[in-house]
């Protein structure tokens, strides 16, 4: 009987996996999908020799993880790579901003924009520079971050703190006019704040985008060498090495729970997997409580707050195999990893009110990806290896195009929208298709058979909105990895800090269960393990 199991091979679960067997633990990981990686996956299905990441790509948030740099995933194969720049967002006029990982260039891009621009993008990063430890450190650990926040809260104190907690919870449209007179500093920070589900007009956007832009300027948007899965193959080739179990094709279908305790998982095909200690489940939220959980295991105020949880967008994927680089209009969007593709800020805009009013957008929001120009192993040498994303309702009432789109995501469905994302890319680069050798769709469908924690193909395992963060996070009174039933930790995105490759929700779980068992004497501790222990986890607050 190990003392953990853990629900999901994704990066958190893996995470989890690793820091427990690092105590002692003896742990078993129970993954549904015949590989591990959650999200974090790769393959070469688009075309021979061009190397596809199936979902994420980029990791600044891994990058200024403290939680990976202490596992040294280094030491077990794992190397990282850049593109020349961080980031482009084209215009169609051929204008071009510019994130680059020398400040300034960054700041060379937006003084294009507007003299001056650039050094209010120096002021900015300024503000980064001298907050930076404090805010790592409260974004990386449980909530709430009590020495992190303290810290923070005396430098801000004698820095002008109130003024920068405003700036911090403004629209990201309002801090773009703010702090410049062009529109470059203005797509920078709309187009990051759109990595998540926040429209320019969202309260918190501005920190939002402000926060992404910054990691992307110190540590810039790294993918690791090879395909994303290689971060996975680190992460599982540390924990085989530390006497871990990884088990794939093992769909966990209960938890199963005695005495206010969980004890066990049963999976699909009904083996009983039994838990001395712990049970850690890197799965969605509504999984979690509205499946895995019976309800009468939970409160009802929690089967109640269920019900007013949020997903972020849907999410609709096209990948490429390109005979030759892509022909961008703006020079400067060539040598970049992440492209932005809007044709300014109002654009986003229409692009977040569409999806709003539940249509399909006709002129979609894309971020695109250039892998071999981040990766040079990933496609033979003058072709590229491409991707672009783009957000669509989960419940689509109609195609603000011409085009029908219903949500179905059929056969016919999935290429009209392929067609209309490549049409978004011709507007930026003329030419475009005219490279594609091959092109592979993943409709919102796909992506949740592909991994059920992205339901409808959602990246973030709930909105990023600030009615659904901090203590809010995954409903309101937690904010914290323990749950109502004992001995059971939520370690998935779903959890404070939320979406990301950073290990953060599986690294809190795995401390939150070995505080448990620290805090206890050894006669306590021996009637836990047998299962007389009545004192469950600290119940959230409601």
């Amino acid at each position: 009987m190990p003392d953990a199991v853990v629900i999901g091979a994704g990066p958190n679960g893996l995470v989890a996996a690793n820091l427990l067997a690092d105590a002692g633990w003896s742990v078993e990981v129970l993954e549904e999908q015949p590989e591990p990686g959650g999200a974090a996956r790769h393959d070469t299905g688009v075309a021979d020799g061009f190397v596809s990441d199936l979902f994420s790509s980029f990791y600044p948030l891994a990058a200024a993880s403290p939680v990976l740099a202490g596992l040294r995933l280094q030491d077990h194969g794992l190397r990282w790579s850049h593109a020349p720049h961080v980031l482009a967002h084209p215009l169609a006029d051929g204008g071009c901003a510019v994130l680059d990982r020398s400040v300034d260039t960054t700041a060379d891009s937006l003084d294009a924009f507007a003299p001056g621009d650039g050094d209010a993008w120096r002021r900015l990063h300024d503000i980064w520079e001298r907050h930076r430890s404090d805010i790592l450190d409260a974004l990386f650990t449980p909530f709430p971050p009590v020495r992190a926040t303290a810290r923070l809260a005396l430098r801000l104190r004698a820095g002008g703190g109130l003024r920068l907690a405003r700036t911090l919870v403004l629209p990201v449209r309002r801090l773009g006019e703010e702090e410049f007179r062009g529109e470059g500093g203005r797509l920078l920070l709309a187009g990051n704040a759109l990595h998540a589900d926040l429209s320019p007009e969202a309260a918190g956007s501005g920190g939002f985008g402000w926060l992404m832009s910054m990691l992307g300027q110190t540590y810039g948007f790294p993918v690791p060498v090879g395909g994303s899965g290689a971060l996975t193959t680190a992460l599982a080739r540390r924990l085989l090495a530390r006497g871990g179990s990884l088990r794939c094709g093992r769909r966990v279908d209960r938890v199963v729970v005695r005495d206010r305790r969980a004890v066990a998982v049963v999976t699909a095909d009904g083996e009983t997997v039994a838990a001395r200690r712990a049970v850690l489940a890197d799965v969605s939220v509504p999984d979690l409580y509205g499946h895995l959980v019976d309800s009468a295991d939970l409160p009802a105020q929690l089967q109640d707050d269920l019900r007013r949880f949020q997903w972020d967008f849907a999410t609709f994927k096209v990948d490429w195999a390109l005979d030759g680089p892509v022909p961008w209009r703006s020079e400067a969007a060539a040598g970049a990893g992440t492209v932005h593709l809007a044709d300014g800020l109002d654009e986003l805009t229409r692009f977040m009110a569409q999806i709003s009013q539940r249509q399909v957008p006709d002129r979609p929001f894309c971020l695109f990806g250039q892998m071999t120009t981040s990766d040079p192993s990933r496609s033979p040498r003058g072709t590229e290896s491409a991707w672009a994303y783009t957000h669509v309702p989960h419940d689509i009432r109609g195609d603000a195009g011409d085009e029908g789109l219903t949500g179905s995501w059929d056969a016919e469905e999935r290429e009209v929208m392929a067609d209309r994302v490549e049409r978004q890319v011709e507007r930026f680069a003329p030419g475009f298709r005219a490279l594609i050798r091959a092109r592979r769709v993943l409709a919102p469908p796909t992506l949740q058979a592909l991994d059920r924690n992205l339901y409808g193909g959602a990246i973030n395992g709930g909105t990023t909105a600030i009615h659904q963060q901090l203590f809010f996070r995954p409903v309101p009174g937690t904010g914290r990895p323990e749950t109502p039933v004992a001995g059971l930790y939520l370690a998935s995105a779903g959890a404070h800090p939320g979406g990301g490759v950073h290990g953060a929700p599986g690294a809190n779980a795995a401390h939150a269960a070995l505080r448990r068992y620290r805090g206890m004497g050894l006669g306590r501790l021996q009637r836990a393990l047998t299962g007389r222990d009545r004192v469950g986890d600290r119940t959230p607050s409601r």
